[in-house]
């Protein structure tokens, strides 16, 4: 989503050291190297996003977030990125703790599983929600752990998880006065900035 990425790239100061986990073809990180001088690197498993981002010049570690983020030592990045990616991980949870070791704060976007589309798709056609946001069928998702943004700041609470900011767009990526006072029924696509207590 083109909002999220020029609001992290607001987010992130000059200079920074930037981890991006999940980063695709690193778009986002050759956008923060050109904008904001960061030394950044991306974390990526697939191996044409791989190819793609050395292509960009953008620094590059095949691994698989899945599998933690013990090689990476605590406070070693000012911005660790997590942008789309969070419904995909076997253990979301574990993993943005890990991202708040790792990094001095961190950048968590999802789509909001309760926006009303999902809830109208799942009630009155009794199936699961495809959307521009959700793509997938149910049996050929990468999709393996939906939330809504309620649940998400459940787990923000239960772990003092400091959510320093939270910014959500509706389906045409703007902020509307409804998904800042129904932000769980109007929301597509979440977005926090969270920190340490």
């Amino acid at each position: 989503m083109k909002q999220a990425d020029d609001l992290i790239i607001d987010l992130v100061n000059a200079n920074a050291r930037v981890l991006d986990l999940g980063c695709g073809d690193g778009e986002l990180l050759s956008r923060l190297s050109t904008t904001k001088s960061v030394t950044g690197y991306g974390v990526e498993r697939d191996q044409s996003h791989i190819e793609a981002c050395l292509a960009r010049g953008v620094n590059v570690i095949e691994h698989d977030i899945d599998d933690g983020l013990d090689r990476f030592p605590t406070d070693s990045f000012d911005m660790v990125i997590m942008n789309e990616t969070l419904q995909a991980i076997a253990a979301p949870r574990h993993l943005v703790r890990e991202m708040l070791r790792v990094g001095e704060e961190c950048v968590v976007t999802f789509p909001n599983f309760a926006y009303w589309s999902c809830r109208q798709q799942l009630f009155f056609g009794g199936h699961m929600p495809v959307s521009n946001h959700l793509p997938h069928q149910w049996y050929d998702t990468p999709n393996i752990h939906l939330c809504t943004i309620r649940d998400f700041d459940r787990m923000c609470r239960e772990d003092n998880v400091n959510v320093i900011s939270r910014f959500v767009f509706n389906r045409t990526g703007v902020q509307t006065l409804g998904t800042r006072i129904f932000r769980n029924i109007f929301g597509v696509t979440a977005f926090y900035r969270l920190g340490r207590i």
